[in-house]
């Protein structure tokens, strides 16, 4: 079971002591309603690497990403959930609108995400490409959305 670190300095310690000889994959979202698009895509992301660290989006920048009525599940409920996943091994919170101040942080050898993105257009692929780290775009998984399951739910 993984862990959630409240802050980043406690995840950087917490790395420091576990990553060497580790290729450390890092991943972030929302995560607001789990579903089977996001374990295997989390799955997927663990796969790439040793250890995986997901950045979860605060409450706070959900509102502004998605609007006043989410998220439906608080930032500290998602992250917990994500933890309990056998393929997630640190979880983290962001407030910023994307994770490019984690990112320096983590410093993660592969920074993964969803075939929704593309490399051009990831503000953090810069970030993770000047250190010298590799950006893996993964496979969409088509149909599953936490957006799709919402609208689902209202009509």
């Amino acid at each position: 079971m993984g862990k959630v670190l409240a802050s980043w300095s406690d995840l950087s310690r917490e790395l420091a002591a576990v990553r060497s000889g580790r290729k450390v994959v890092f991943t972030n979202g929302v995560f607001d309603i789990l579903h089977i698009g996001h374990v295997r895509y989390l799955q997927e992301a663990r796969a790439q690497g040793d250890l995986l660290v997901v950045g979860v989006n605060a409450d706070s920048s959900v509102k502004k990403l998605k609007g006043p009525t989410r998220p439906l599940q608080n930032e500290g409920d998602r992250a917990e959930i994500l933890a309990g996943l056998g393929c997630v091994d640190y979880v983290t919170l962001f407030s910023e609108s994307t994770p490019e101040d984690l990112i320096g942080v983590v410093k993660p050898d592969v920074f993964v995400k969803g075939g929704d993105y593309t490399v051009e257009t990831l503000p953090e692929a810069k970030t993770v490409l000047a250190y010298g780290g590799t950006v893996k775009i993964l496979q969409f998984v088509d149909g599953k959305s936490s957006t799709a399951i919402i609208n689902k739910m209202k009509s």
